[in-house]
């Protein structure tokens, strides 16, 4: 009998990025892969309800946060404290964290070269720093896909100006860790439109004079 497929679910939640003083409304994508049985939630977004809801009676492995920006991770520990799930999240975004969750703490560590299997299929844990110390982007070659977290986005890199981002590092980990993937791969981002890796590659040069 064939396993069924693996599969990406998608959802769109709203609520608030909040950081060095400002708060602002946001749109996050909140992305599922797994099949019928098992799945993994990527960046557990605003809405602990509807993501329980798009899980299922599905096993879910675990919580995967991008990076520890607060409008990524503030319906994380209610997701897991429903389902039973860890939450993993990489040690230096820690201090993102406890911003929004001083007293629950992430249950496992990310690190770069990290490989997470559900329904077969292997995510490949990138460690992406800029956007924040520790963002990562999640890649799964055999879906030709790349969840980017807040690092690369359909027409250029993530925001750099608040504490803990840096533009040149940004930069570094698109060059050597994104642009490097094969040109066909779909980017799934943190907000907004999917892209390409084809597509975005070509205008790097334009994102280093523009400085952003």
């Amino acid at each position: 009998m064939t396993p069924p497929p693996v599969r990406v679910d998608h959802l769109v939640t709203s609520g608030t990025f909040s950081l060095d003083g400002g708060t602002w409304e946001v749109a996050n994508n909140v992305w599922l892969i797994g099949d019928d049985h098992e799945v993994y939630v990527i960046d557990a977004a605003h809405d602990a309800d509807a993501i329980a809801a798009a899980i299922g009676d599905r096993r879910l492995l675990g919580i995967i946060c991008t990076h520890g920006h607060d409008d990524h991770i503030d319906a994380a520990p209610a997701l897991a404290d429903r389902t039973g799930a860890p939450i993993l999240l990489h040690p230096e975004d820690e201090v993102l964290w406890r911003m929004r969750h001083p007293d629950r703490a992430p249950d496992k560590p990310l690190a770069d070269g990290d490989v997470l299997t559900v329904a077969g299929t292997e995510l490949r844990v990138l460690h992406t720093p800029g956007h924040s110390l520790g963002a990562v982007c999640l890649h799964a070659p055999a879906l030709t896909t790349v969840f980017s977290g807040d690092t690369l986005f359909q027409g250029g890199p993530g925001a750099t100006g608040r504490s803990y981002s840096s533009f040149p590092t940004i930069i570094e980990s698109i060059r050597e860790r994104l642009l490097t993937l094969p040109a066909e791969t779909l980017v799934r981002t943190g907000h907004g439109d999917s892209t390409v890796i084809g597509d975005e590659a070509p205008h790097l040069d334009e994102w280093i004079a523009r400085g952003h």
